[in-house]
C-alpha cells in the first residue's frame, strides 16, 4: 500500500494550484489542521483550530491563501504520505487523518440508477449473494435498466411508480431513487472517519460487501458547499439486503468510513461544476491476485449535488459544526470472485484505491472492523488536545 501513497498518485494533477486542507497526527500534540502542497504540509492552527472552524470562515479559501506564506512547515508531503500507510508508520513523523473533525458524517443513497437497481436486487435476494444474479435478471426484465431519463419527484416518476406498484415490484429503494425525497442518512460519527493509508473495516459476520467510491462534499453550518474530498462508503450488502432497518449496522462500523486524502477548497480553480463532471476510478487489488476495476461518473447522478445538500440541511435540520456529505455511487460490483454467480465481496487484505484527477486518490487496505485500529479519540479528547495547545 505504501507504493500507492506517492505524491504523483495521491495529489491532484494540478496540485500546485489546489488548496488542499487536511489533518495530520503529530506525536505528543495530537491532530493538527494543515495545508498541503507538493512541497510540504504546513500548520494551519493560526487560521483555525479545527477543520470545522476553518470551513465556517467567510471566504475560507482566501483566508488560507493569505496565510500560506507564513505558515510553519511540519514535514515534507512525500514523507507524510509514505508514513500514512498503517503498516509502515515511523515514530516521529506526522501521518494523515481524515480531513474532517467535528462535522457530521452524512451520506446520500440511491442517487444513481445502477446502484438503485442493485439495492432492489439486494432486497429481493434478502441479502443472499448466491441468489443475486437470478433476481437481477428478473428485476431488469420487469423495470428495465434505463431509468436515467426519469427525474426524481417528477410527474413521469409518479406515473412509473403507479405502473410498478400495479406489477408488484415497487421497492423502498425505488421510492428514494425516483421519488421526491432523497435518502440522507448518518454514515458515521464525528471524528470516526479514517484517512488515506488507514485500514477500513468490514463487519466480521458479513459475507457480501463492497466498497463505494464517492465524492464527499464539505458543507458548513450555513449550508454552503465549500470543498470536496474523496470517500469510500464501505457497505455490507447482506446486512442491508436482509432488512433496511439494518442500515445502521450495514454502514456504521469501526473504520467503515474513509475520507481523504484532503478537502480541496472551492476557489477560482475548482468548484461545484468540476464536481458535477467528476469521473471516479476505483481499483480493488486482492492478496490472491484478484483485481477489479470500476468507476462512477457524477454526470450520471439522478439528483444534483446541491439539491442533495439542500435536502440535508435547512429549516428542518441544522448542523452547527457543518457536515460532510457522501454523494452516492453508481458503482455496484457484480464481478464473480469466489465462483460463478457469487458476485463480488471483499477479503481481508484487499487494497482499495478511489481516484479522480482533481482530488487525487484515497487508498485503504481492508480488514475486519474488530481488527482495525479502535476509535478512541473522540470529541472530549479533541477538546483536551486543543486546550493544551491554547487553541480553545
Amino acid at each position: 500500500m505504501k507504493n500507492a501513497l506517492s505524491l504523483a498518485s495521491a495529489l491532484p494533477v494540478d496540485a500546485a494550484d489546489a488548496l488542499l486542507v487536511g489533518r495530520v497526527w503529530v506525536e505528543g500534540t495530537g491532530p493538527v489542521l494543515v495545508l498541503a502542497t507538493p512541497e510540504g504540509v504546513f500548520d494551519l492552527s493560526t487560521v483555525a483550530a479545527t477543520s470545522s472552524q476553518l470551513l465556517e470562515l467567510p471566504g475560507a479559501a482566501k483566508a488560507v491563501r493569505a496565510a500560506a506564506p507564513s505558515l510553519p512547515r511540519l514535514a515534507g508531503t512525500a514523507e507524510v504520505l509514505a508514513n500514512s500507510a498503517a503498516d509502515a508508520r515511523k515514530p516521529g513523523l506526522p501521518w494523515l487523518l481524515a480531513p474532517c473533525d467535528l462535522q457530521a458524517l452524512k451520506a446520500a443513497g440511491v442517487t444513481f440508477v445502477a446502484s438503485m437497481l442493485e439495492r432492489v436486487i439486494e432486497e429481493q435476494a434478502r441479502g443472499d449473494a448466491s441468489k443475486a444474479e437470478a433476481v437481477r435478471k428478473a428485476v431488469v426484465g420487469v423495470i428495465g435498466d434505463n431509468l436515467s431519463s426519469i427525474k426524481p419527484g417528477s410527474p413521469e416518476a409518479d406515473r412509473l411508480k403507479e405502473v410498478l406498484i400495479a406489477q408488484g415490484v415497487w421497492s423502498q429503494y425505488l421510492e428514494v431513487g425516483i421519488g421526491p425525497d432523497a435518502e440522507i442518512f448518518t454514515k458515521s460519527q464525528p471524528l470516526s472517519a479514517v484517512g488515506t493509508g488507514a485500514e477500513v473495516g468490514i463487519h466480521p459476520h458479513s459475507h457480501w460487501n463492497n466498497p463505494e467510491p464517492e465524492v464527499v462534499l464539505a458543507v458548513n453550518s450555513r449550508g454552503e458547499t465549500v470543498g470536496a474530498a474523496l470517500g469510500n462508503d464501505v457497505n455490507l450488502r447482506d446486512f442491508e439486503g436482509r432488512s433496511a432497518l439494518l442500515l445502521g449496522k450495514a454502514k456504521d462500523n469501526n473504520a467503515s468510513c474513509a475520507i481523504g486524502p484532503f478537502i480541496r477548497l472551492f476557489d477560482e480553480k475548482f468548484n461545484i461544476e468540476h464536481v458535477r463532471r467528476s469521473d471516479l476510478n476505483m481499483t480493488v487489488s486482492g492478496p490472491e491476485g484478484f483485481e477489479m476495476k470500476g468507476g462512477s461518473s457524477l454526470s450520471k447522478i439522478s439528483r444534483d449535488p446541491l439539491d442533495l445538500v439542500a435536502q440535508a440541511i435547512g429549516a428542518n435540520h441544522q448542523y452547527p459544526d457543518g457536515f460532510m456529505l457522501f454523494l452516492g455511487t453508481m458503482f455496484a460490483p457484480t464481478q464473480d470472485r469466489h465462483g460463478p454467480g457469487q458476485g463480488f465481496t471483499h477479503v481481508v487484505g484487499d487494497v482499495v484505491t478511489v481516484a479522480t484527477p482533481q482530488l487525487g486518490s484515497l487508498v485503504n487496505r481492508v480488514t475486519t472492523s474488530d481488527k482495525a485500529a479502535p476509535w478512541t479519540f473522540g470529541i472530549s479528547a479533541l477538546m483536551k488536545s486543543l486546550a493544551k495547545r491554547g487553541l480553545v
